[in-house]
């Protein structure tokens, strides 16, 4: 990993876990097997969804998005600023939109899938990974070389040029996975230079997990660490579903099912037009203020559940 990559805190023996109610082994993994067969039926009609119309196919990636957070066994809750009714197909507006949100787990990709669906930004090795890279290539996934600083350029453009043609692109800023406790990550200014040069519009969006709690914040028994200030995250927050530092998907997989009670919020924040601000860091700053404000934690009426 290069030295310019950013780096959490957050790891798994200090961040991941979930001291609420627990499913046993049986029914923890008939979801397991549940929400893996689905994610990889989804995976493999790709090339068949791609010969929808765009308004047929944003309804049925939704779907199916919202269906695979379900059949993991986690409730889906989304707040905020409604989208608009047809806003799925941004063709015919002059640029597409660049969602931003932080990252916490695998799970942010199909729930905000389930919203938002677009193209997702990836690292270049998973072009080259067997079945998987050739579809995640058919999906529109724009794959960029995450550790060579010089590829930085050649990313914003593609990005760029994705929006210019009117896709939704969605991107994690903070560029890597934390635990979701503290006050999250910078968001890096780089992609929002590709909404300014694009005149896209910038859709924050917050996503947070959450069980019912169970005396205080602790993980797996112990008391929160720094990032897991109770104060600093939602009330109930659980790291059952931190996917974070080197913890193995199998664990994290597993973890999920395991927790019983899980809620996923995705929080719509005001959308922020790339052209008010001055420039790419104080667009950066302003879209990462606004996923951590504490107005963006307020409970607001769902618009899906």
């Amino acid at each position: 990993m290069s030295g310019w990559l950013p780096v959490a805190p957050c790891t798994p023996h200090d961040c991941a876990g979930h001291r609420g109610a627990r499913r046993g082994p049986l029914p923890a993994t008939v979801l397991l097997v549940a929400g893996c067969v689905l994610t990889l039926f989804g995976v493999v009609c790709v090339p068949a969804v791609l010969l929808l119309g765009a308004a047929h196919r944003d309804r049925l990636i939704r779907r199916w998005a919202y269906a695979v957070v379900r059949a993991f066994g986690v409730r889906v809750l989304i707040t905020g600023e409604p989208v608009e009714k047809g806003a799925g197909v941004l063709a015919e507006r002059s640029a597409g939109e660049l969602v931003v949100a932080n990252h916490v787990s695998w799970l942010d990709i199909p729930l905000v899938a389930a919203v938002l669906p677009g193209r997702m930004l990836g690292k270049r090795e998973i072009r080259d990974w067997p079945v998987l890279g050739p579809l995640a290539a058919l999906g529109g996934t724009l794959f960029i070389e995450r550790d060579r600083l010089r590829a930085l350029p050649d990313a914003v453009r593609a990005v760029a040029e994705a929006l210019r043609a009117g896709s939704r692109v969605v991107v994690f800023p903070e560029g890597t996975t934390r635990c979701g406790r503290g006050p999250g990550g910078r968001f890096g200014p780089a992609v929002f230079q590709a909404a300014i040069d694009a005149g896209a519009t910038v859709r924050p969006v917050r996503l947070s997990y959450r069980a019912a709690r169970r005396g205080p914040a602790t993980v797996d028994g112990a008391p929160a660490g720094p990032c897991g200030d109770p104060s600093a995250g939602h009330p109930g927050h659980t790291g059952a579903v931190a996917f974070v530092g080197d913890d193995p998907l199998a664990a994290s997989l597993w973890r999920v099912v395991t927790a019983a009670g899980l809620t996923a919020e995705l929080r719509l924040l005001p959308p922020i037009l790339a052209a008010a601000e001055p420039g790419r860091r104080a667009l950066a700053s302003a879209a990462q203020n606004a996923v951590a404000s504490d107005s963006a934690k307020r409970p607001a009426v769902s618009v899906h559940q």
